[in-house]
Protein backbone atom coordinates (compact mmCIF):
# COMPACT_ATOMS: atom_id res chain seq x y z
CA UNK A 1 0.00 0.00 0.00
CA UNK A 2 2.82 2.42 0.84
CA UNK A 3 4.43 1.72 -2.52
CA UNK A 4 1.19 2.50 -4.32
CA UNK A 5 0.68 5.75 -2.42
CA UNK A 6 4.29 6.77 -3.05
CA UNK A 7 3.94 5.97 -6.76
CA UNK A 8 0.69 7.93 -7.03
CA UNK A 9 2.23 10.92 -5.25
CA UNK A 10 5.30 10.76 -7.50
CA UNK A 11 3.17 10.68 -10.67
CA UNK A 12 0.99 13.53 -9.43
CA UNK A 13 4.03 15.55 -8.42
CA UNK A 14 5.74 15.06 -11.81
CA UNK A 15 2.58 16.28 -13.56
CA UNK A 16 2.47 19.32 -11.31
CA UNK A 17 6.17 19.95 -11.88
CA UNK A 18 5.65 19.92 -15.65
CA UNK A 19 2.75 22.35 -15.33
CA UNK A 20 4.87 24.53 -13.04
CA UNK A 21 7.71 24.58 -15.54
CA UNK A 22 5.39 25.55 -18.38
CA UNK A 23 3.90 28.37 -16.28
CA UNK A 24 7.34 29.66 -15.27
CA UNK A 25 8.55 29.51 -18.87
CA UNK A 26 5.44 31.37 -20.08
CA UNK A 27 6.04 34.08 -17.47
CA UNK A 28 9.69 34.32 -18.57
CA UNK A 29 8.70 34.67 -22.23
CA UNK A 30 6.25 37.47 -21.29
CA UNK A 31 9.01 39.30 -19.44
CA UNK A 32 7.46 38.65 -16.01
CA UNK A 33 10.84 37.70 -14.59
CA UNK A 34 9.82 37.88 -10.92
CA UNK A 35 7.07 35.27 -11.40
CA UNK A 36 9.35 33.18 -13.60
CA UNK A 37 12.18 33.29 -11.05
CA UNK A 38 9.83 32.17 -8.27
CA UNK A 39 8.57 29.26 -10.38
CA UNK A 40 12.02 28.19 -11.50
CA UNK A 41 13.36 28.51 -7.97
CA UNK A 42 10.69 26.15 -6.64
CA UNK A 43 11.39 23.62 -9.40
CA UNK A 44 15.14 24.01 -8.92
CA UNK A 45 14.79 23.11 -5.26
CA UNK A 46 13.09 19.91 -6.41
CA UNK A 47 16.08 19.00 -8.59
CA UNK A 48 14.79 20.02 -12.02
CA UNK A 49 17.97 20.55 -14.08
CA UNK A 50 16.23 22.68 -16.74
CA UNK A 51 14.87 25.00 -14.08
CA UNK A 52 18.29 25.14 -12.38
CA UNK A 53 19.88 26.12 -15.68
CA UNK A 54 17.35 28.89 -16.36
CA UNK A 55 17.54 30.11 -12.75
CA UNK A 56 21.33 30.25 -13.12
CA UNK A 57 20.89 32.35 -16.25
CA UNK A 58 18.46 34.63 -14.43
CA UNK A 59 20.91 35.20 -11.56
CA UNK A 60 23.66 35.85 -14.11
CA UNK A 61 21.55 38.49 -15.86
CA UNK A 62 19.69 39.85 -12.84
CA UNK A 63 16.29 38.95 -14.29
CA UNK A 64 13.65 38.79 -11.55
CA UNK A 65 16.41 38.30 -8.97
CA UNK A 66 19.41 40.42 -8.02
CA UNK A 67 22.43 39.80 -10.24
CA UNK A 68 24.49 37.34 -8.21
CA UNK A 69 27.30 35.40 -9.84
CA UNK A 70 27.70 33.13 -6.81
CA UNK A 71 24.05 32.04 -7.00
CA UNK A 72 24.32 31.73 -10.78
CA UNK A 73 27.41 29.54 -10.46
CA UNK A 74 25.73 27.38 -7.81
CA UNK A 75 22.59 26.73 -9.87
CA UNK A 76 24.54 26.16 -13.07
CA UNK A 77 26.78 23.69 -11.23
CA UNK A 78 23.71 21.77 -10.11
CA UNK A 79 22.26 21.92 -13.63
CA UNK A 80 25.33 20.26 -15.16
CA UNK A 81 23.89 16.87 -14.25
CA UNK A 82 21.08 17.34 -16.78
CA UNK A 83 22.02 20.28 -18.99
CA UNK A 84 25.30 20.05 -20.91
CA UNK A 85 25.30 23.77 -21.81
CA UNK A 86 25.41 24.61 -18.10
CA UNK A 87 29.09 23.64 -17.89
CA UNK A 88 30.21 26.23 -20.46
CA UNK A 89 28.06 28.96 -18.98
CA UNK A 90 29.18 28.18 -15.43
CA UNK A 91 32.83 28.16 -16.45
CA UNK A 92 32.45 31.49 -18.27
CA UNK A 93 31.19 33.00 -15.02
CA UNK A 94 34.41 32.04 -13.25
CA UNK A 95 36.21 34.81 -15.15
CA UNK A 96 33.94 37.36 -13.44
CA UNK A 97 34.26 35.94 -9.95
CA UNK A 98 36.85 35.91 -7.19
CA UNK A 99 38.29 32.64 -5.96
CA UNK A 100 36.33 32.97 -2.72
CA UNK A 101 33.05 33.49 -4.62
CA UNK A 102 33.70 30.35 -6.66
CA UNK A 103 34.56 28.42 -3.52
CA UNK A 104 31.37 29.62 -1.82
CA UNK A 105 29.26 28.67 -4.85
CA UNK A 106 30.83 25.21 -4.99
CA UNK A 107 30.20 24.77 -1.27
CA UNK A 108 26.54 25.81 -1.66
CA UNK A 109 26.08 23.37 -4.54
CA UNK A 110 27.64 20.54 -2.51
CA UNK A 111 25.40 21.32 0.47
CA UNK A 112 22.32 21.37 -1.73
CA UNK A 113 23.32 18.06 -3.33
CA UNK A 114 23.87 16.41 0.05
CA UNK A 115 20.52 17.65 1.36
CA UNK A 116 18.71 16.63 -1.82
CA UNK A 117 20.27 13.16 -1.63
CA UNK A 118 18.99 12.76 1.94
CA UNK A 119 15.45 13.51 0.76
CA UNK A 120 15.80 11.03 -2.09
CA UNK A 121 17.12 8.37 0.28
CA UNK A 122 14.19 8.96 2.64
CA UNK A 123 11.77 8.64 -0.29
CA UNK A 124 13.44 5.38 -1.36
CA UNK A 125 12.52 3.87 2.01
CA UNK A 126 8.92 3.69 0.78
CA UNK A 127 9.78 1.64 -2.32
Amino acid sequence: MRKLIFLMCTLLWSGLATAGFDEALAAYKKGDFKTAANGFKELSMQGNAQAQYILGLMYRQGQGVPRDYTQAYEWLSLATLGESDAIKLRDSLADKMTASQIEEAQHLAQEWTAQHKRYQDEGAKYH
